[in-house]
């Protein structure tokens, strides 16, 4: 299993030529306890990327207090309009591969680096081009991700096996914004996130369309730490967050998005990924009952169902086009 200091002695990979790229709205606040996360990292990236969503803040200040003393060059980008996750995920990568990045490492306001989070990443830099840490939670615990998703439903598999090996990796076959590190070959690839999503499922997306170029991996390596809380129902083995109407809005119309990708890669089949779509609606409605204790909400599930088939009907819709006019797989 790779070491930290693996890193250091390895030629092939260079904390400088790594970016994080941040994306920010309205959380000044969380986003100074990332920043200073960043300013006590070693070895540090070689540039920060921040995309505040239109923040209404004092985002802004908060960015230029940093820019002496974080350690490495901050881009930051503030954009006109609130494009969501999605849409600053996706500037945000389109901004780091033009300065010319080889590894990209996203993440939301609400996390903390480890000291030697870069590190920790690049030491399986040279076996794999697309890897996702580890994360604690607010309180200190092992958070669990749901690595795996049922690829004909395409949701995730939530009882995928949390341990390791002594190989000290999983496969997997999604992907998530708050840690996803990538090398722009794969990126060049499969083009930049999808800013149509706004919010949910566009990671789960992207990292699944990177598992079809590259071999995709969870490493077991503690690189961050979530810094919000979240209200939670206790499952026992499994945890089930809060959510909001805008979320049960865009989980469901975003189904429609999917089953355009599904059907643009020659794997959709609508038996199963409409049973991954009912499966998602139930999901929800659980969600409200036990843990938000209501069943108000329940019309932003059906809005977005409806939503959903609109796109899934759009014949002018195309996936996000390749940076690249050709590029070899990696596997």
């Amino acid at each position: 299993m790779p070491s930290a200091s693996d890193a250091s002695t390895s030629a092939r990979f260079d904390p400088a030529t790594a970016t994080i790229a941040v994306v920010t709205y309205n959380r000044s606040g969380l986003l100074t306890r990332l920043l200073e996360s960043i300013t006590a990292m070693d070895p540090k990236p070689g540039h920060l990327v921040i995309v505040d969503n239109a923040s209404t803040d004092d985002t802004t200040e908060v960015v230029e207090s940093f820019r002496d003393r974080i350690g490495t060059e901050i881009v930051y980008r503030r954009l006109d309009t609130n494009t969501g996750g999605s849409g600053g995920f996706s500037e945000g990568m389109r901004i780091a591969y033009e300065l010319g990045s080889t590894w990209i490492w996203l993440m939301d306001d609400d996390v903390e680096v480890m000291p030697d989070g870069l590190a920790r990443m690049g030491a399986w830099a040279p076996r794999f081009k697309s890897i996702q840490g580890r994360r604690y939670d607010y309180d200190g615990s092992e958070f669990y991700w749901q690595y795996r998703i049922a690829e004909p439903l395409a949701i995730p598999i939530p009882f995928a096996p949390a341990g390791f090996d002594e190989s000290g990796y999983k496969e997997m076959n999604s992907g998530c914004f708050e840690g996803m590190f990538i090398h722009r070959d794969i990126v060049a690839q499969i083009g930049l996130p999808d800013p149509r999503f706004f919010i949910y499922w566009d990671d789960q997306m992207y990292g699944w369309l990177a598992s079809r170029k590259t071999t995709a991996v969870i490493v077991d390596e503690f690189v961050l730490r979530r810094t919000r809380e979240i209200k939670q129902w206790d499952m026992g083995i499994r945890h089930m967050n809060a959510s909001s109407n805008a979320y049960r809005y865009y989980i469901m119309r975003n189904r429609g998005h999917m089953k355009q990708y599904y059907r643009a890669l020659g794997v959709y089949n609508p038996v199963l990924f409409g049973l991954g779509t009912a499966l998602t609606f139930v999901k929800e409605v659980i969600r409200l009952l036990f843990v938000e204790r209501t069943v108000r909400g329940t019309s932003n599930l059906f809005r977005g169902i409806r939503d959903g088939r609109r796109i899934a009907r759009d014949t002018t819709w195309h996936p996000m086009p390749s940076l690249t006019v050709s590029a070899p797989t990696d596997h």
